[in-house]
């Protein structure tokens, strides 16, 4: 699992069936004090995260795909949920 910060979308003019009518969403990476670590990735949104939200990423592909309940999804990493705070 990944704490990160919703930076942007991703548009997709040629889409994968896996991922038509979902929203691709570049998620800046956070150290785990809540600073943003200089890393970033794209993940499937399964929340409806907004931009600037701080959310958490599944980033393992089999879990991925199974939470989007599509076995051979070309998807690794989705958003799961989004974080209220972090205690510090």
């Amino acid at each position: 699992m990944i704490i990160g910060r919703i930076a942007g979308r991703v548009v997709q003019t040629i889409q994968h069936p896996a991922t038509a009518n979902r929203r691709l969403l570049i998620v800046d990476r956070l150290a785990p004090d809540g600073t943003p670590s200089g890393d970033y990735l794209v993940a499937v949104d399964s929340v409806g995260a907004g931009h600037g939200e701080t959310v958490l990423v599944l980033d393992e592909g089999n879990g991925a795909r199974q939470i989007l309940q599509w076995e051979d999804a070309p998807i690794r990493s989705v958003v799961v949920g989004v974080v209220d705070g972090i205690p510090g």
